[in-house]
């Protein structure tokens, strides 16, 4: 049960940090920005668009869609670059505070 509380605590720790909080607006204001092209661009439902900007960002990729247009393609290479960057540069700051967290305890 110690590790589940590590991790609650350092999720508490990491979501009060304004920097983080600041990686995780960005992040989910690029899926949401996507998100919208996506259903405009390439007339997809609310739904699916936000589900491939996700599937897309976090680099699953499970292939089930993908941007028939031009302009969706062009615009997912940007998004993928810009996107992608955003994603692994917050997912490693929430993680590095739950580690830290973690290693706290032990010492």
């Amino acid at each position: 049960m110690s590790n589940l509380s590590d991790i609650g605590r350092g999720l508490r720790v990491a979501l009060s940090d304004r920097s983080v909080q600041g990686l995780l607006g960005i992040t989910v204001a690029i899926i949401l920005w996507a998100s919208a092209f996506y259903h405009y661009v390439e007339g997809w439902t609310w739904i699916d668009s936000i589900y491939f900007s996700v599937v897309t960002i976090s680099t699953v990729g499970f292939g089930d869609f993908s941007p028939e247009t031009s302009l969706g393609k062009i615009f997912t290479i940007f998004y993928i670059i810009i996107g992608l960057g955003v994603f692994v540069t917050a997912a490693t700051t929430i993680a590095d505070a739950i580690i830290s967290q973690s290693k706290g305890n032990k010492d």
